[in-house]
């Protein structure tokens, strides 16, 4: 779809959400959650929220949310792990306990939207977002940008690495001396995991591309890509189930160092964890989406959250929670925190990610095993 067709949509929303507030102020139903622009919904209840955040930003996420809508009570399912409740959203299909998905990758919300298990839903907030950051049909929302970096136990590194350079590409983990001493978050059941394989499949071919500009640019890329992934895993002693148990692993010093999220590398390092962030280029980055569950108990409710997710009060409260950075352009960053114009980035093809995602996760199996 293009912009301008994106844009009909989106003032297509906004008109059928005014309409609907006229209607709702009139019978004088539920309450009444006003959002940007005047947009206003009536909601009421209880809604089941499905949680890939952290436990500090889950719960005062939650509170929040129930103070500027108190006729909504929260029901939250906390897992670190998008991957799981993809797989529990998939499960439920038939009898969906949930009412909202929330955190995680894109790459996690666009597959249920096409397998129908999604409630398209442009919310009036939305208009705030930029088109690149939000799946055009409504199936998903991103409200959140994540910035992949490494973290780095200091004090390890310093006592048993002391020779080494501190990594500045990602082709620095190939060293010989890492082996042992690296972890990283399951691509399987991570959007992290994920990501760090795609965004060494698009660095290589960008570099193809800059060789050969007619070339498939895909082309060997995967091939590279795989080899590189083989190689890495000499090195890595562990696989986590989430990112944030890779981050508490080199914070204990159970490993010296690990590519995870740069914001979450922060906020550990704000806590006293003897740990730095370093952001290897060229790296990759996420866009932390949040969808409706097709058929789920509450939609009206479902709506008025992912409507509140995308205020400027729920986003700057997620850049004080997390040190992530916000889609919203008038919410600033954290002080100190990367950002995608500080860093260099991949050419990372979101959709291109999406589509492969089971094909490139069967071919890393493959070439690790």
């Amino acid at each position: 779809m293009c912009y301008e067709e994106r844009k009909v949509c989106i003032q297509s929303a906004n008109t059928c959400s005014r309409r609907h507030f006229l209607r709702l102020a009139a019978s004088g139903v539920g309450t009444v959650l006003v959002g940007r622009g005047g947009i206003a919904r009536a909601a009421s209840g209880k809604i089941s929220v499905y949680s890939a955040l952290n436990e500090s930003t889950n719960n005062a996420f939650v509170e929040a949310f129930k103070k500027s809508v108190p006729g909504i009570n929260v029901e939250l399912l906390p897992l670190a792990a998008a991957g799981e409740l993809q797989t529990r959203i998939r499960t439920e299909k038939d009898s969906p306990k949930g009412d909202v998905f929330i955190g995680g990758s894109s790459e996690f919300h666009s597959p249920l939207g096409t397998e129908g298990l999604l409630l398209p839903y442009q919310s009036p907030n939305a208009a705030n977002v930029d088109p690149i950051y939000k799946d055009a049909d409504g199936m998903w929302t991103g409200w959140y940008l994540g910035i992949f970096g490494f973290v780095l136990n200091t004090d390890r590194f310093v006592k048993e690495l002391k020779d080494l350079k501190k990594p500045a590409s990602w082709d620095d983990l190939l060293n010989p001396a890492w082996k042992g001493h690296l972890t990283l978050p399951d691509p399987v059941k991570t959007g992290g995991g994920y990501i760090y394989i795609a965004t060494q499949i698009f660095r290589f071919a960008a570099a193809a591309m800059a060789a050969s500009p007619n070339a498939d640019q895909y082309a060997s890329a995967e091939d590279k890509a795989m080899e590189y992934m083989k190689k890495l895993h000499t090195n890595i002693g562990q696989y986590t189930g989430t990112a944030p148990q890779a981050i508490q692993l080199v914070g204990q010093g159970q490993f010296i160092g690990a590519p995870n999220w740069s914001h979450d590398i922060l906020t550990a390092k704000s806590q006293g964890q003897p740990i730095d962030n370093l952001n290897p280029q060229p790296t990759g980055f996420e866009v932390g989406a949040v969808s409706i569950i097709k058929g789920g108990p509450n939609p009206e409710g479902a709506k008025a959250f992912v409507d509140w997710v995308l205020t400027k009060e729920a986003g700057v409260l997620n850049v004080k929670l997390s040190n992530r950075l916000s889609v919203l352009k008038d919410v600033a960053p954290a002080p100190g925190a990367p950002t995608l114009d500080s860093v260099q980035l991949v050419p990372y093809d979101r959709p291109w990610a999406t589509n492969n995602k089971t094909r490139i996760l069967k071919k890393w199996q493959a070439a690790i095993s």
